[in-house]
């Protein structure tokens, strides 16, 4: 469980390098020389100095959580650049103690061998760039960049050693984890274990302490313990928990031992390097406390199943649905009159269109996850040109279902599938649809379920999604196997026709909806191309329509079928979005003028806080109706209203209807990746209050005055 939690916390930080902010103070970035010039084709060690701000760190090169710090050079032509030599890690820890990764803080110097050309003049001052880039954590993690440059001067003689950083980089390079005659170093791996051996050369070697093995490919769990168990002949046994997400076909230990008081005489020599074969053997004995944690993470994947089953039986109480929810409703109108198996039939088909478009999903979402994008439950509302697609689509379902038109037996058929009473591809694709425009609710109990899908292995990740499908299905899958619960519905008629134009006007609304979610992710400019590019997909439609009606010719069909590809392909080309331009959080007003909205960022809660001030803090986003329907009731309420204004307590927004790299690091630090999120900050408080998905006044102001 505790394992569950820590990943939750600190898996999104891994996407992070997508967006990048300006380097905030926690971590101070330069460049510095090990000496004061350099000789024409000699190397030359520069390091890359880190200066951590108290409690703050970053990253070794197998991070554990968050990601490696880099180094990018941009030389003059024919220099070339090493890669960073990494000195011994430390075991991160968070304020509760809890193991985060491996790493720095306080002050590192990060090595970098360069090597000048050989034809370089002396005298000539070169100027060397580069950018780094890392990620630095305390309780919450934020991305770090710099452009860096450092000018130094060609010499015909010997270089002499930098005065201020000469000695340290060298004593950097000098004691960068190096394997050592001194000790014998071997290796076994059994089932879930690998036990470390380490025995001196000689009698009287220096006795290590505090020993920790740090994997360089992430073989070795980081955040599980490794019991240590000396021999009598002064040499060491480690067990090492292999991790889950390791190579599983590793040749080779590789990494480095730590001790603290060094492997050497005199302390010297902190990290020992280690890479050595793995043999086989038959069993090796597990740690106690790894053992342990297996049940308990089972206990969790079992209720976060539970929790992802339910998410997706209340996503068919959610608007976003509805639409849908009419759609099928009026294909089992249509089907109620036919044989029982193919009623059953039609609901096996349309829960399997549901099963497949999820596991769709979450392939994508482990896809881009791999290749290091920054995902969020919804997030392909986060895409303007999905959006406009998806509305487009919408609109042309809506004026279908109002008798605009009627697609042909030779077209696609998919639109009219979904009203066909043996349509098997309809209800496939209404399956497929009911998940499209599902995705973007975050409904109660969904949101830990989807961080944990987001933070598990792919196999647990499917299981999650699988179970959700489940759930959003399982409804139309009970009226489909019960046909009782099918005969209570009204008789196929005349009146289907009524019905059908009617169940157009929520898809007409599910448009304006999109709509104005683009408006948030587009410039006036852009949203207005969109608007006259949805008119033209509208034309488009209506030719098709009023030229291909039942007994038309061919020659007025093929002018129909033309004229939907013309309007419709100018109505995509003005329409699509092309930019994004992105809305500050007091953009999204809530409609209350006593209520003052303010950007949301790390350094204004810091900032608040220090004065002392209450501050209520909303994650919110234009294409998550809960978030509105939160806003509408609470911050309508006069009760909230005065409360707020006599407290003089801040309020800040995070918009997160764009993506936004600090946003999504601060809801995965709560495990949440879904909004609407709500915390309150109190004066002298260490941690937030955190307000369920679902508000009202009196959840907020129980809580503001439970303080």
């Amino acid at each position: 469980m505790f394992f569950v939690r820590r990943l939750l916390c600190a898996l999104p930080l891994v996407f992070l390098p997508l967006l990048r902010a300006a380097t905030p103070s926690h971590v101070q970035a330069s460049l510095v020389a090990a000496d004061a010039t350099v000789q024409p084709g000699h190397p030359l060690t520069v390091a890359l100095r880190l200066v951590h701000d108290p409690h703050w760190h970053t990253y070794w090169i197998n991070p554990g959580t968050g990601y490696a710090t880099k180094i990018e050079w941009k030389l003059p032509a024919g220099w070339t650049a090493g890669e960073v030599q990494w000195p011994a890690p430390h075991i991160l820890k968070d304020h509760t103690g809890a193991t985060v990764g491996n790493g720095y803080n306080d002050e590192i110097l990060l090595p970098v061998t360069l090597t000048p050309p050989a034809a370089l003049k002396p005298g000539e001052k070169i100027v060397l760039n580069a950018s780094a880039e890392w990620l630095m954590c305390e309780d919450v993690c934020v991305p770090g960049d710099a452009k860096l440059s450092l000018t130094i001067e060609a010499a015909a003689d010997a270089p002499k050693p930098d005065a201020a950083w000469g000695e340290k980089i060298r004593a950097t390079v000098t004691g960068l984890p190096r394997s050592d005659a001194a000790w014998k170093v071997s290796a076994s791996r059994s089932g879930k274990n690998i036990l470390l051996n380490l025995a001196p050369s000689y009698p009287g070697a220096p006795t290590p302490t505090d020993l920790h093995f740090f994997a360089d490919d992430a073989l070795v769990a980081y955040e599980l313990p490794q019991t240590i168990k000396p021999d009598s002949h002064g040499g060491f046994a480690l067990t090492l928990p292999i991790s889950p997400d390791g190579p599983a076909d590793a040749k080779n230990l590789i990494g480095v031992l730590t001790s603290e008081t060094g492997w050497l005489a005199g302390g010297a020599l902190r990290g020992l390097r280690v890479d050595t074969p793995l043999t086989v053997v038959a069993s090796i004995a597990a740690p106690t406390t790894s053992a342990q944690a297996a049940p308990g993470a089972t206990t969790s994947l079992a209720g976060t199943l539970l929790l992802a089953l339910v998410g997706g039986l209340i996503l068919n109480l959610m608007p976003c649905v509805f639409p849908v929810l009419g759609i099928k409703i009026l294909g089992f109108v249509n089907q109620s009159g036919h044989d029982k198996k193919k009623v059953v039939m039609h609901g096996l088909v349309f829960a399997l269109g549901v099963l497949l478009s999820f596991w769709t999903l979450a392939a994508t979402l482990a896809v881009l996850r791999a290749g290091g994008s920054q995902l969020g439950w919804g997030f392909q509302l986060q895409s303007a040109p999905f959006v406009f697609s998806l509305a487009a689509v919408m609109l042309a379902f809506a004026m279908n279902m109002s008798g605009v038109f009627e697609f042909g037996l030779g077209a696609t058929a998919v639109g009219s599938e979904l009203q066909q009473k043996s349509g098997f591809a309809g209800s496939f694709f209404t399956g497929v649809l009911a998940t499209v425009v599902a995705t973007p609710c975050s409904a109660p109990f969904l949101a830990p379920a989807l961080g944990a899908a987001l933070a598990l292995s792919t196999i647990e990740s499917f299981a999650i999604f699988t179970a959700i499908a489940i759930g959003l299905a399982t409804p139309y899958l009970l009226l489909s196997i019960f046909p009782a619960a099918i005969r209570v519905l009204p008789r196929p008629g005349a009146w289907m026709e009524t019905f059908k134009q009617f169940m157009a006007f929520p898809l007409y609304a599910t448009v304006g909806y999109l709509v104005w979610v683009l408006a948030g992710q587009t410039s006036d400019e852009g949203l207005q191309n969109a608007l006259f590019g949805l008119v033209l997909v509208a034309l488009g439609v209506w030719v098709y329509g009023r030229w291909t009606a039942p007994g038309a010719s061919a020659g007025r069909v093929r002018f129909g079928v033309a004229g939907l590809i013309i309007a419709a392909a100018a109505g995509a080309w003005l329409g699509w979005p092309h930019d994004a331009a992105a809305k500050t959080a007091a953009g999204l007003a809530s409609g209350a003028p006593e209520v003052v909205w303010e950007p949301w960022s790390p350094e204004a809660v810091a900032k608040f806080r220090s004065e002392g001030r209450i501050v209520y803090v909303d994650f919110t986003a234009r294409w998550c109706a809960t978030c509105q329907a939160n806003k509408k009731l609470v911050f309508h309420s006069d009760d909230v209203l005065r409360y707020f204004a006599e407290k003089k307590i801040v309020t800040l927004r995070g918009d997160w209807t764009n993506k936004d790299a600090r946003i999504t690091a601060e809801l995965g630090a709560y495990n949440r990746s879904a909004v609407p999120f709500n915390l309150i900050w109190f004066p002298g408080k260490k941690d937030p209050v955190l307000l369920p998905e679902l508000l009202g006044p009196s959840v907020v102001l129980e809580a503001l005055k439970k303080d």
